[in-house]
């Protein structure tokens, strides 16, 4: 780029490109369902191509037998005549039809399956939730009655723990006596002498 000459100036830097083209960018799905909308409300009378939501739930051959079946094979039709593709063709039909009769059998069986599983679970569910809640209900009535839930036998006076160091004598708050102090043990370890 020694010279400011049309020539050695970069396309990408040439101003001709920059405002004549707009730069494309890879769209966000965001951006890109924006997009869609604009494109549809841009022509709001024009007619939408929907897809057909009962095709899509159905099986793939859902259509009824035919009540007149129009090409009717009759019975002195041999190998290599004329009736054969048509043979072929109704076969095929038939053969559609009953496999997605037989699908539509075995999805309903399935479904009565999973619904009976799914009752039968929620059912142990809900009875393993009543024991559980009764177990507890249980637990609780003990707490409050007698016992304390995680305490000791006789830890509830006044609602406080007796001091490790406090004796209660006969009959409950009579008898206080203070317990007699122990003497710290002498650690245990291991002693080193050096020879010097």
């Amino acid at each position: 780029m020694s010279e400011r000459i049309p020539e050695s100036v970069p396309t990408s830097q040439h101003p001709s490109h920059s405002t004549s083209r707009p730069k494309k960018r890879a769209l966000s799905p965001s951006s890109a369902t924006a997009a869609n909308i604009s494109h549809l409300f841009a022509k709001p009378d024009a007619a939408l191509a929907l897809a057909n939501s009962a095709s899509s739930s159905s099986p793939a051959y859902s259509a009824a037998p035919p009540e007149i079946v129009a090409n009717v094979q009759g019975s002195s039709a041999g190998a290599g005549s004329g009736e054969f593709h048509v043979y072929k063709a109704s076969r095929r039909r038939e053969f559609a039809r009953l496999k997605a009769m037989d699908e539509e059998v075995l999805g309903e069986k399935m479904e009565e399956e999973y619904e009976k599983e799914k009752r039968e679970r929620e059912e142990r569910d809900r009875e393993a939730t009543e024991r559980r809640r009764k177990k507890r209900e249980g637990r609780r009535k003990k707490g409050k009655g007698g016992k304390e839930v995680g305490g000791d036998e006789g830890a509830k006076v006044g609602g406080m723990k007796p001091r490790a160091d406090v004796v209660m004598g006969e009959g409950g708050a009579g008898g206080v006596s203070v317990a007699p102090v122990l003497e710290a043990a002498q650690e245990q370890g291991l002693i080193i002498h050096d020879d010097d």
